[in-house]
């Protein structure tokens, strides 16, 4: 009978069932994250070859795999070839020492398997090589396709393309190699050692001559490479941060960093040359004294002789020795923000406090055009009037564009109406409605920006569902800012239509029409391959189990215009607030992308995330990243068609040199300028994170003086928000006629105040008209007088006994007073601040209303109902015509727009009265609670309060009632449109 041998102690053997089920798990782990990888890949391949951008996709593809060959196969040789190398270079015979034989432990174990490691160790190489060199696909296009400036830095005369595209990949290649021979020499040391080329603890000879040359060759190239990078330090110094207020090199760089850089190189190559020597000489005292001396040299003079020269030389008379390096700074700095004479002009402002009615009665270009409706506050307005169905909603910051009607140019507060998943109800939300039913949201909604009705709303020239003022001829959205998730659309033929498209019309609540998308965005999913591919990437085997995705399915997704551009053109930066135009009547998602650099010589540093950065930043608008640039330009110009989500990107800035390298290396992927239409250009915009970081410099950079710019005696900042202090005050869009004009024209503002103070120290607006487009002009105030800044505006309406006192009254009647954007607006040699002031009442259905205007021009202030109103309490009768404000009354029409009241019927309701009546109640009550205060009747202040308290409940009923009557205006207006 046979004895089974005792099992082994300490280890374990899997049996058989286990090793399958072991392999069958690892291989399901492989078979996903292959799947993962493949299905991730044909996404993304299928969008750029739907969209017509394939180039994009391939030249990445080239690029990164032409990168992870050459640095991979290279850093394979480096790396596996010195350790095979040490391996050859062993001993034949070692001494059998204590030492040696524990090492014999581990050589018996790795000879038999030498080949598999040498094997695994290549792969692991060249993929962790190859991995981190294709991460530098961007540098290394900006490298090949280099583009001159055509200037040259003032320290090394070199050109300014050498910094901005060539030296970023020198230092990666330099980076590599480091990295690439440092661990070779690790590999190279630690077989020497395993082998016993290195003996550590043996008496006698510690290394034997084929370690000792090949460590010492090792190490001489290490320190060669050392050398290259101290030459190449000496670029990098002008981008340094050690001069006080200003970037680049500085009195001590030049003087004594320049130099000990220089030093430095040639003592790099000196102890290079005694390691080579090492070789011959076959003793390691002279490189170690070379090695010594390196690190000694590198910091006497690579550290201590700049940090003393800087402290004994620089310091005590540093306003006079960094005088002509902060010239350098503030030269480069203007050109690479473009701030300099050739884009900004400055002119002197009086900002006088006087004015007479005559000269504001005059002014037809700019007090006309004063805008009133906040595009952050009317959101809410728009949302509640003119969102129909719960599936639709509006961004919280609305956009302001200009158009031309019956002639007559003017800016409008404009809004598409978005589908948003995130409003869908608990019952809404599955997965066939969410992503083959409601699938795109409905129509463009425009009102003039100057202009409200009698009950303090919009007053709506295109309320989305009728054909409106400004004609549109597709009106469904399937790109927008709110549509994040993908849409299956498309059905078979013959079947009936399944999108939600609107609802149906005119007495019919519940009714609603259907769809069928027939547009030419979208990626075909009508075949069991590509169901399943999408099935592997979106994790969801609807697509696959789903009858509705058939022959003509397609499926839309990365679906915001942001996202679009930036897929489309990945070396842009795109603006943070895109917004909808009607071009040719077609809506069109309008989008601002910049070409940026860190790399532009002696300019200034700055966090682009920081300094676009405003009170609104995140609330409609989108943060830029926080990244650090020195050089920006508003060099492209993309749309991105609504229903079909086609992307157009043109040159805008035809001679910036880094626009220009991109164009190289995507030859026919941006469009020249001369492609835009005229209709596109009209609704162009100076974009407003550009504007910021412009802004941010301007308020330094106005400084011409290089000791009062060391002193920073002069700097300015943006205007803090009046109602947010610890950020900026946003940049506001505004139709206006500054000193100098023709006319009035459409362009962005920022006020700058002083450094420590809130006072008004200038005026910056940048032009948006095709004719001066991007012109920077900066109203300079008088140093020599105190003009009040918006948050000291503020301030004064907030103190002002009348304004204060209504607001209170207002306030404990439950409802809620909101300020508005407080504008800053050049009149008649002085500067006139506006504000509407809206108040929501507390009922969960109502919205805000404008029920005030706040002006303030020099000292005085004024509060009305009107601008007109208020124009004629600041200078007097006669200022403006007050016949042009809106009836107390709405009798169904607005202000001669031809288009209905947002009630959706032709003639004033019963509503409409209601609120009117209450409103003339509230101010009666006001008024008379005023007269009292004054007399100090404090009986009649008692009355007069439960009399306000009334009225603001009946104000907010009737608001409730109107609101409930427009929310059906919609479906009631004109006639709708055909389905297709």
């Amino acid at each position: 009978m046979a004895v089974r041998p005792p099992a082994a102690t300490g280890t374990w053997e899997p049996s058989k069932r286990s090793k399958i089920l072991i392999g069958i798990g690892v291989s399901l782990i492989v078979i996903i994250a292959v799947g993962k990888l493949v299905s991730s890949a044909l996404v993304n391949y299928w969008w750029y070859d739907q969209t017509g951008f394939s180039q994009v996709f391939w030249t990445s593809v080239r690029s990164r795999a032409l990168l992870f060959g050459i640095f991979g196969v290279v850093g394979l040789l480096i790396i596996v070839g010195n350790a095979l190398l040490a391996y050859r270079l062993r001993p034949a015979f070692r001494p059998m020492t204590a030492e040696q034989q524990n090492l014999d432990h581990y050589r018996k174990l790795l000879e038999p398997r030498a080949k598999f490691a040498t094997i695994a160790a290549s792969i692991v190489t060249l993929i962790a090589v190859g991995y981190a060199a294709q991460t530098q696909w961007q540098s290394y296009l900006l490298w090949t396709n280099s583009t001159p400036f055509g200037a040259k830095d003032p320290q090394f005369g070199m050109d300014i393309s050498f910094y901005t595209f060539e030296l970023p990949f020198y230092r990666f290649i330099l980076s590599f190699l480091f990295w690439t021979v440092a661990i070779a020499m690790i590999a190279a040391a630690v077989i020497h050692y395993l082998y016993g080329g290195i003996r550590i603890n043996t008496p006698g000879q510690r290394f034997s001559d084929g370690a000792r040359t090949h460590l010492t060759i090792l190490l001489g190239i290490f320190v060669l490479l050392k050398a290259a990078a101290y030459w190449f330090d000496r670029y990098d110094l002008l981008f340094s941060n050690t001069g006080k207020n200003f970037s680049g090199a500085s009195a001590a760089d030049v003087n004594a960093m320049l130099p000990a850089k220089t030093i430095l190189s040639i003592v790099a190559i000196i102890c290079a040359i005694a390691f080579f020597g090492n070789i011959i000489l076959k003793n390691f005292a002279l490189p170690a004294m070379s090695m010594a001396l390196l690190v000694l040299a590198s910091i006497a003079i690579g550290v201590a002789y700049p940090a003393i020269y800087d402290r004994v030389v620089v310091l005590p008379n540093a306003n006079v020795k960094e005088a002509d390096y902060i010239e350098r700074a503030m030269q480069a700095t203007r050109t690479a923000y473009q701030i300099g004479p050739d884009n900004l002009s400055y002119e002197e402002y009086p900002a006088s406090s006087t004015a007479t009615a005559e000269e504001i009665r005059n002014d037809t270009g700019t007090i006309p055009n004063i805008r009133l409706l906040d595009p952050n506050v009317i959101s809410e307005v728009i949302q509640q009037t003119q969102q129909v169905r719960n599936i639709y909603s509006f961004p919280d910051k609305l956009d302001v564009d200009r158009y031309t009607i019956d002639g007559q140019t003017q800016d409008y507060v404009v809004a598409v109406r978005e589908l948003d998943p995130g409003n869908f109800t608990e019952t809404q939300s599955n997965w066939i409605n969410s992503h083959t039913v409601y699938t795109h949201g409905y129509g463009l909604i425009a009102a003039p920006a100057n202009q409200v009705g009698s009950d303090g709303q919009p007053v709506y020239v295109n309320s989305g569902f009728d054909d409106g003022l400004i004609p549109v001829d597709q009106p469904r959205i399937y790109f927008g800012e709110l549509q994040s998730d993908y849409s299956i659309v498309g059905t078979p033929e013959g079947a009936p239509d399944k999108e939600f498209d609107r609802p149906a019309g005119e007495g019919d609540d519940e009714g609603e029409l259907k769809y069928t998308y027939t547009g030419d965005g979208g990626v075909p999913v009508d075949n069991f391959f590509r169901k399943a591919v999408f099935a592997a990437y979106y994790g969801e085997t609807n697509f696959i189990l789903n009858s509705g995705v058939g022959e003509n399915s397609k499926i839309i997704y990365d679906r915001t215009p942001r996202e679009r551009v930036q897929k489309a053109a990945p070396f842009l930066t795109v603006d943070g607030d895109p917004y909808p135009a009607v071009i040719d009547g077609e809506i069109k998602w309008i989008v601002d992308a910049y070409t940026t650099s860190d790399m532009y010589p002696y300019s200034a540093q700055r966090s682009l995330g920081e300094v676009a950065t405003d009170a609104t930043t995140g609330a409609g608008t989108v943060a830029q990243a926080d990244e650090t640039v020195n050089y920006i330009r508003n060099s492209v110009k993309a749309t991105v068609d609504a229903y079909d989500g086609t992307v157009e990107l043109y040159a805008y800035d035809e001679s910036d040199p880094v626009l220009k390298t991109w164009m190289k290396a995507y030859p026919g992927l941006i469009q020249p300028k001369s492609e835009i239409s005229d209709e596109l250009a009209s609704h162009l915009r100076y974009p407003e994170d550009i504007f910021k970081v412009q802004r941010a410099l301007v308020a330094e950079y106005h400084v011409t003086n290089p000791q009062a710019f060391y002193s920073a005696d002069g700097f300015w900042k943006p205007a803090t928000d009046p109602e947010n202090s610890g950020a900026d005050q946003p940049a506001y869009y505004v139709r206006s006629q500054l000193p100098g004009e023709d006319t009035a024209s459409f362009k962005l503002t920022g006020a700058l105040t002083a450094q420590q103070k809130a006072n008004l120290t200038g005026y910056l607006s940048a032009s948006s008209d095709p004719q001066n487009y991007g012109q920077l002009t900066v109203l300079q105030m008088p140093q020599s007088s105190n003009i009040y800044g918006p948050a000291q505006v503020q301030g004064q309406f907030k103190s002002d006994t009348t304004i204060k006192t209504d607001i209170r009254l207002l306030s404990d009647g439950g409802s809620r007073v909101i300020y508005g954007n407080l504008l800053t607006i050049p009149i008649a040699g002085g500067l006139l601040y506006v504000e509407p002031l809206y108040v929501q009442g507390t009922n969960e259905a109502s919205y805000p209303r404008l029920q005030k205007v706040l002006l303030n021009f020099g000292t005085k202030i004024a509060y009305a109902n009107t601008i007109n109103e208020g124009l004629n309490q600041l200078f007097g009768e006669g200022a403006a015509d007050t016949s042009q404000d809106p009836p107390p009354v709405d009798d169904g029409t607005t202000d001669g727009s031809a288009t209905p009241p947002p009630s959706g019927n032709g003639s004033s309701s019963s509503a409409q009265q209601q609120l009117a009546d209450a409103n003339s109640d509230l101010q009666a009550a006001i008024n008379e609670y005023n007269e009292a205060a004054a007399a100090a009747d404090y009986a009649a202040m008692g009355a007069a309060q439960q009399k306000i308290v009334d009225a603001a409940n009946a104000v907010n009923e009737a608001t409730a009632a109107v609101q409930s009557e427009a929310g059906g205006a919609p479906a009631s207006s004109s006639e709708a449109p055909p389905t297709d």
